[in-house]
């Protein structure tokens, strides 16, 4: 997966198709990415004492990681990723369309 904890990116498919947010969180075992604001979920949660009301609670459910591009800020473009390997051996990631570095 080549999309990391920080990273802004845009969904390309789904019911939020277009939204923009930075990703809080990877789960490459599931190959799935949580992003800020998206795929928003509400939980009812019942009250743990006595006394206390009961909340509901609105949360961020993950996304597949190929619903998602990496966007860039600078263009207002998203784009695929590839790996460039340096002279040196150190690999950093850059965008496509845009020939920006990542990292």
């Amino acid at each position: 997966m080549r999309i990391r904890k920080g990273d802004t990116v845009q969904v390309i498919n789904g019911k939020d198709k277009g939204k923009t947010g930075e990703v809080l969180r990877t789960l490459p075992i599931q190959n799935r990415v949580i992003v800020q604001g998206i795929n928003l979920r509400t939980r009812h949660v019942k009250p743990t004492q006595e006394g206390e009301s009961g909340q509901i609670v609105t949360e961020e459910a993950s996304l597949h990681a190929s619903n998602v591009m990496v966007y860039s800020t600078a263009k207002k473009v998203a784009s695929r990723v590839e790996l460039v390997v340096d002279k040196d051996g150190t690999k950093k990631r850059r965008l496509k369309r845009t020939g920006e570095f990542i990292d």
